[in-house]
Formats: structure tokens, sequence, C-alpha cells
């Protein structure tokens, strides 16, 4: 596992930071990439679907998470 990466996304017009590990990345990227979605376009669907009690990092991981166990994988 590496360290967090902090990168900027836009979500609905504003420019946020997220910071992963660089594996959350890669597989977010793929997932994105699958939905032929860009990724800022999945950021901004996990934003809306996320609880106010965890952060948009947080989100994504789970959302990776639960993408990749839904197809039995593992994170990379």
């Amino acid at each position: 596992m590496t360290r967090p990466v902090k990168r900027s996304l836009t979500l609905n017009g504003h420019r946020t930071s997220v910071s992963l590990e660089a594996e959350f990345w890669t597989a977010f990227r793929d997932l994105a990439t699958e939905k032929n979605m860009p990724i800022n376009a999945l950021a901004a669907v996990i934003d809306a679907e996320r609880g106010q009690d965890s952060g948009l990092a947080t989100a994504i991981r789970l959302y990776v998470l639960r993408a990749l166990q839904n197809r039995g994988q593992s994170v990379r």
C-alpha cells in the first residue's frame, strides 16, 4: 500500500481535492472507464450518495471496495 496522493477533482463546477492511495486511484479510474464516465462525474455521483458523516475520500474508497467485492476482486 502506498501513501495517499492528493488529486484535484471538479464536482458540480467546484474544485476539491481528495487524498487516496495510488491503488485506489487506479481502481477508481478503471471503474469510471468501465462505466464510460469521466472520473469527475463518477466522483459527483458518489458525493451525492454519501452520507454527511463520511468524507469524500472515504466514500470513494468504500465505492471501490464494494465494486471490487461484487466481482470477487481485491484492490490492486
